[in-house]
């Protein structure tokens, strides 16, 4: 069986195996940062490493893994400046950083785990042009894999080490270098009102900053838009339709590619492939047309400031974009419900990553759950029924109360523990009881030699004052405090298991009950619930919290919120 014909799993277990450790792949990046440059070209780096390749004898696996690899060549489009600056520190003084180049950190990883003899790259810029992936290569050439350069020899002697740190810092320096010309010259364009970023629908964009000419076919009619828009009698879905009639389309785009796609191993062939299409508008695009002020011939200068443009022509007048936006601001209205309705658990579920309201509606006769997530919230349940997160809740309130096991464990317990704190109660009382007993010597003193004590001057009338009102008011809080810890230990043990008691019978009523006395009973127990793909937390009210603090882990001080085990699988009907 060829390389060629076996699947991913059996590649991979003949990589694991130890069947290419011999062996040497080729990597080729495609840098994003400077794409003039030949030197880039996937095309020539493939060349030029297997004439290499050929020519030391260096024997290539013959692997094609989808994704990694095809015949042991690694062709990768990433640039190699930008890294994660993002560092995670774990047990046994280990830190960690992301590598931003997926081909390049699954090379690495092989190559540590020693499934291959070594790597060849065309050059050092072509492996890394940061000092995170430099450390990473340096660091396995220490341990023993073989890393040739097809353009680079380095000597294992101090001279070769300092060709590698020339290499490695001019290689960063060249992408600090092109970043900075970039950044340079779209500055000093902006300044000069050009346009440096792409032009809306409605103008043509031709690869010159300094001339955006009018599209002559979509120009016209997003005039006629806005003449339109002004009136007030068009809504944005009007708007709409009438730029399909008229034979509008936005410009062609393509689609995004796929992981797949991003990491083929051809070079030009997806943007052959991906053709550009031309979408019809919909009210939303309509709207971004019309709250463009790029369209009154103002482009945006360095600080983000609209400026008069020196790249396009107007397409409307300012007055008529600012009669537009007055028009499209009256038609901005909120939709607020005088009376909500009565459905259970409104305002009561969260998504436990964003914190975003799960809102009830009811569709076909069931009751359903949606959140509206931000847009880099990983929660992937947006949804779910009633039924969900009922019998979630069910399970919930049987956990609070006390198993049979438990309540032999307190039981067994509550002779000793209880005696315990009973007798660290008693010493808390009469440690109390000697320090009133001082407070009150002290206030009787101060009573009795109050003219002794001014005349000799020991006090003044203002401090002999706040002297007794201090005393008093350390008496009245250790009255207090006796007064709080009057209550037995055993009657406050006694309490929670008769809350537990309690609770086993609200279960059974609750698996009985109908959706609004559910969310009654939800409401007495729960303060707060919250829901993501695979957890379910939630915070009892005050008086269940002494139930709910023993299924609290160590890692959560505040006792608040407990993470439910056998969430993990999804809901297939929610």
């Amino acid at each position: 069986m060829s390389a060629k014909t076996k699947t991913k799993e059996q590649v991979l277990e003949d990589i694991q195996n130890g069947k290419y450790q011999e062996l040497y792949l080729i990597y080729n990046r495609k840098s994003t940062d400077d794409t003039d440059n030949q030197k880039n070209s996937i095309k020539y780096q493939k060349a030029e490493n297997t004439r290499f390749a050929f020519r030391e004898g260096i024997p290539i696996a013959p692997i094609t893994l989808e994704g990694f690899a095809t015949d042991g060549i690694i062709s990768e489009r990433h640039s190699g400046f930008k890294e994660d600056a993002e560092l995670v520190f774990g047990e046994d003084n280990t830190v960690q950083y992301s590598i931003d180049r997926p081909k390049f950190y699954q090379l690495v990883m092989f190559l540590n785990r020693r499934y291959f003899k070594g790597v060849i790259f065309l050059c050092w810029d072509r492996a890394s042009r940061n000092k995170g992936d430099d450390t990473v290569i340096r660091k396995l050439m220490k341990a023993g894999v073989d890393v040739r350069f097809a353009f680079a020899k380095y000597d294992k002697t101090s001279a070769g080490e300092l060709h590698m740190d020339i290499d490695g810092m001019f290689a960063e320096h060249h992408s600090r270098v092109t970043r900075e010309k970039v950044s340079i010259t779209i500055k000093n364009s902006r300044a000069r009102g050009l346009c440096t970023n792409k032009a809306p629908v409605g103008y043509l964009n031709q690869g010159t900053m300094e001339h955006k000419p009018i599209d002559p076919i979509r120009g016209p009619i997003i005039q006629k838009l806005f003449e339109m828009a002004s009136t007030g009698d068009w809504s944005l879905a009007d708007l709409a339709r009438y730029a399909i009639e008229q034979g509008f389309t936005m410009p062609p785009v393509r689609r995004r590619r796929t992981k797949e796609e991003i990491l083929s191993e051809e070079e030009d062939d997806i943007r052959v492939q991906i053709e550009p299409i031309c979408r019809v508008p919909t009210f939303t695009s309509i709207h971004k047309i019309l709250t463009n002020r790029f369209y009154t011939g103002k482009t945006f200068d360095e600080n983000k400031n609209w400026i008069i443009s020196n790249s396009h022509e107007p397409l409307v007048s300012d007055e008529l974009f600012d009669l537009v936006q007055e028009r499209l601001g009256k038609k901005n209205k909120s939709v607020h419900y005088a009376e909500l309705l009565d459905s259970p658990l409104r305002r009561m579920v969260y998504c436990s990553v964003c914190g975003r309201t799960y809102t009830p509606y009811p569709k076909k006769g069931i009751m359903y759950y949606g959140a509206r997530c931000s847009g880099s919230c990983p929660n992937s349940l947006k949804n779910f029924n009633f039924n969900f997160i009922d019998g979630k809740i069910g399970e919930l309130i049987n956990r609070l109360s006390f198993t049979a096991e438990e309540l032999e464990e307190i039981d067994a317990r509550a002779s000793t523990d209880i005696a315990l704190l009973d007798a660290k109660r008693m010493d808390k009382l009469e440690a109390s009881e000697r320090r009133k007993k001082k407070i009150r010597e002290d206030l009787a003193y101060l009573n009795a030699n109050r003219l002794t004590l001014l005349k000799t001057g020991a006090y003044t009338a203002e401090k002999l004052v706040i002297e007794e009102n201090s005393l008093n008011l350390e008496l009245s809080s250790l009255c207090e405090a006796e007064q709080a810890s009057d209550i037995s230990m055993q009657e406050t043990v006694r309490d929670v298991v008769k809350l537990s008691e309690l609770l086993k019978d609200v279960s059974i009523y609750y698996s009985n009950a109908k959706p609004e006395e559910k969310d009654k009973i939800i409401r007495v127990i729960f303060s707060e619930l919250s829901l993501s793909e695979n957890t379910f937390n939630y915070k009892c009210r005050n008086g269940f919290k002494a139930l709910a603090s023993r299924f609290v882990p160590s890692s959560d001080p505040t006792g608040n919120r407990t993470r439910i085990a056998g969430l993990r699988s999804r809901c297939p009907d929610r």
